[in-house]
């Protein structure tokens, strides 16, 4: 804020983006507050998603997701699949 009225006190666009941005963080930072520090609330209860996976409903592995295209490309490898070690 200091930079931006000290050097550009005329550059509206500019003074505009940062109070965005700045708000846009506020927001976050309550949200996160919310949720008890995470970034993204849980869809479903850890008991719910543990009992899923050991009846096979749901699957647990690592998301991996192509920097390129990430809107558009992404999966989860399975533990225990796809590994070089396999026999």
């Amino acid at each position: 804020q200091n930079y931006l009225d000290n050097f550009w006190p005329d550059l509206k666009a500019a003074h505009e983006l940062f109070g965005s941005i700045l708000q846009a963080r506020r927001e976050r930072e309550s949200e996160s507050q919310e949720n008890n520090g995470k970034e993204y609330p849980e869809h479903l209860p850890m008991e719910i998603l543990e009992a899923g996976i050991k009846s096979g409903r749901y699957i647990q592995g690592t998301l991996n997701v192509n920097k390129h295209r990430a809107q558009l490309e992404a999966f989860v490898r399975l533990q225990g699949f796809g590994s070089k070690d396999t026999g």
